[in-house]
Parts: C-alpha cells; sequence; structure tokens
C-alpha cells in the first residue's frame, strides 16, 4: 500500500549536494543511554575515550602568578629620601640651643652656694623704685691652702683679724632710663652696727655674716637691698684664671709693700694673682688715696671683668667657657631667694661701667681718711636712687 503515488516506495528526502572532491561523511550513530549510566563523579576523575586523535575537552585554565614589578602594570614609584629643609635645620639648631642653655641655666641654679642674707625685721626700710644689690668681696682664706695663700699674697690672717669683707658695693638699677650706679662704700667707714654699736662697716660681716652685714647697710643707706652676690679670694682668683686674665691699663707702677705685689705700667692682661693685687692694692705710691684709689680700681677692674666675661671671645671660646662654668658655683655665693637670671639681669646692667653706660663713684666722705661719710651729700645721693632720679653733680667721689 502506498501513498502519494510513490509508486509503493518510500521517499526520502533530497540530500544536500556534496561539492566536488570532498569525501563523503556518515552520520554516526547515536545510542540511548543505558539505564544506570547517568553522569557520575567519578566520571571527571578519568579521562573520556572517544576516537584516536580527538582532542580531550578543555580543563580548568592554568593558574597564573601576579605579575612582578616589571612585568604588566605601570612600574612602583620609587622611594623618596627625606630631605631636610633650611626651615627643619633652623629648628633643630634653635632646640639645641635652648636645651642647652636650659642646661646651663639648671646646673647654676643648683650649684651655686646659698645663705640666708636678706630677712625681715622691725624698721627694714620700704621697697622703693628700681632694684639694688649688695655685691661683697670677702677676704675670708677658707678652702685655701698654705701654698694657695702665700701664691695669691692674701697677707697674714691676724691682718684680717676674722672674716671681713674687702669689697662693699651698690649696685642699683633703675625701672626707668637713669643710668645703673654701682656704689663703693669704704670697708673703714665708722657706721652704727645693729646690737654693735658704732664700728668699721667691715666688721659687720665678722661679726654676724651677711644678714647683719645687709641690715647695716640698710640703716645708713636707708636703701632696701633685694638681692645679694658674694665672692672669695681663691673665687675671684680662679674665675679669672678660666677666662684666661682679664684685659687692664695699669696708668702707674703698683708696687705694693704690704703683699710684695708688683704690676707694671702699661696695657696687659692680668692672671688670678695679679688681679688679686690689684684691686687690694692701697700701700703704693699709685695709691696715695689709700681706701678712695683702692674702691676706684675694683669699680674699674669689675668692669672690665663683667666685659670680658660677656664676650664672644669668652662665651664662644670652649677652653674659657667651660672653665669659667665648672669655676662659678662654688666662687659665688646667692641669697637663698636670688635665682641665676637675677645675676644676669645685674651682669647685663654693669657691662656698661668700661663705656661710661653706668654712673660710678663712691658715697660722699668727709676726708681722705674715708671714715666718715658727709651726711647732706649722702642723704641726696641715697634720695635720688630711692625714687630713680639722676645723682646731682659733684655728689660721688670719683
Amino acid at each position: 500500500m502506498t501513498y502519494g503515488g510513490d509508486g509503493g516506495r518510500r521517499q526520502e528526502p533530497p540530500r544536500r549536494p556534496q561539492p566536488p572532491g570532498s569525501p563523503r561523511q556518515h552520520q554516526r550513530a547515536q545510542m540511548m543511554p543505558l539505564p544506570g549510566s547517568a553522569p557520575s563523579a567519578y566520571d571527571q576523575r578519568t579521562r573520556p575515550m572517544g576516537n584516536r586523535g580527538e582532542a580531550p575537552p578543555p580543563g580548568p585554565p592554568p593558574r597564573q602568578d601576579p605579575p612582578g614589578p616589571h612585568e604588566g602594570g605601570p612600574a612602583p614609584r620609587p622611594r623618596r629620601r627625606r630631605r631636610w629643609s633650611i626651615g627643619k635645620i633652623l629648628m633643630t639648631l634653635v632646640l639645641i640651643f635652648v636645651l642647652f642653655i636650659g642646661g646651663i641655666w639648671a646646673y647654676l641654679e643648683f650649684s651655686i652656694t646659698r645663705v640666708d642674707a636678706l630677712a625681715d625685721y622691725d624698721g627694714r626700710p620700704a621697697a622703693a623704685s628700681g632694684t639694688n644689690w649688695l655685691v661683697v668681696g670677702s677676704d675670708s682664706r677658707a678652702g685655701l691652702s698654705a701654698a694657695e695663700e702665700e701664691n695669691l699674697a692674701t697677707g697674714d690672717t691676724s691682718d684680717a683679724s676674722g672674716q671681713r669683707t674687702d669689697t662693699i658695693m651698690v649696685a642699683h638699677i633703675p625701672d626707668n632710663s637713669t643710668k645703673p650706679t654701682l656704689l663703693s662704700l669704704p670697708r673703714d667707714s665708722e657706721v652704727k652696727i645693729p646690737g654693735h654699736g658704732t664700728s668699721k662697716i667691715n666688721a659687720a660681716y665678722a661679726l654676724g655674716g651677711p644678714a647683719l652685714l645687709v641690715k647695716t647697710v640698710e640703716g645708713v643707706t636707708g636703701l632696701r637691698i633685694d638681692h645679694y652676690a658674694e665672692i672669695g679670694f681663691g673665687g675671684f682668683a680662679t674665675i679669672v684664671d678660666a677666662i684666661g686674665g682679664v684685659d687692664m691699663c695699669v696708668d702707674k707702677d703698683m708696687n705694693d709693700t704690704m703683699t710684695g705685689i708688683n704690676i707694671k705700667a702699661g696695657c696687659q692682661t692680668l692672671d688670678g694673682r695679679d688681679s688679686l693685687g690689684f684691686v687690694r692694692m692701697r700701700h703704693s705710691v699709685a695709691t696715695p688715696r689709700s681706701d678712695l684709689d683702692r674702691v676706684a680700681n675694683q669699680r674699674k677692674f669689675i668692669g672690665a671683668l663683667v666685659s670680658q666675661i660677656a664676650s664672644p671671645g669668652t662665651l664662644l671660646n670652649p677652653f674659657h667657657f667651660f672653665p669659667l662654668l665648672s669655676s662659678a658655683p662654688a666662687a659665688l655665693t646667692m641669697d637663698s631667694g636670688d635665682h641665676v637670671h637675677n645675676l644676669a639681669g645685674l651682669a647685663i646692667a654693669m657691662r656698661g661701667i668700661s663705656s661710661g653706660g653706668v654712673l660710678t663713684g663712691t658715697v660722699p666722705v668727709t676726708d681722705g681718711s674715708a671714715t666718715h661719710w658727709d651726711k647732706a651729700k649722702s642723704t641726696q645721693l641715697f634720695d635720688a636712687l630711692k625714687n630713680d632720679t639722676a645723682v646731682p653733680d659733684g655728689i660721688l667721689i670719683s
């Protein structure tokens, strides 16, 4: 039985014409999967079998390491070196300088010898204008060996009759534009010493130490002493030697018959021994006014000493600066309430002695022996210092 008139034959669909020269391809027979032949987890563990020459199915892509520093992508930026700018260098130097100054300040603050020199008492002068220092040079031989006493020509200890003050000065620093004043009080001045009657002013130190000396000076001057500084024989000479000596111009040959110290006239550098002889000398042809010439030389020397200590040649020279720094604490004595910055203020104010920026002189006396003060002129002088006014001309003795 046929359909569609095919003559009893089954009609097949027309085949796609093959290009000439190509082999005839046969369709692969596909079989239905057998029961139980579903995909299994073990199929991935064996290589599938196929026709010879057939490529295996593609596997997972190979693992790739991240690119190295020079394999693809931008090269890493080189590490920059830190550069010190001028500002950072300056800030570092300033910090080092501040720490250095702070260390020096702390060293001096806790190393300088202290004494209770300033004490309140009934009738003490009230504080007035300006600031007053009592500067004392002690003739104490304490701490000096026999050889050092002989080298410094301090003289016989019996001459001193105990510890006394060889130098007594009042330094007044005004609060206005008035010149600072450095005033000498002759050591042989006859004054009233509280509790001990009338005696030479330098005996007050021997009788009651710095506290009694301060009280005596306040009583005879009417000035309230705000700060106290003291230096002894050995300390004075040590400081001078520490800075390499002090440059001085001596007007006349100075030959002291008491100490045997001889200083030739002319500009020269005085060492510690000769400097001590210069400020103490009064038995010489070069010092006809005795104590008045001696205190004048003391003021002159202090001006040269302070200027030289504050000069760059001392402060910037380690061979002078560090010996000065090490010798100063043992040489100086200050009141327990004073501080290093107070001493620095005194030094700055006194730098003008050599240049005339500081008024210097001796309290007015009645005669060359310098034992009695001129009461009228002394009153004018101390009133001017109390009020920070100019000292009248002709009051001070040069």
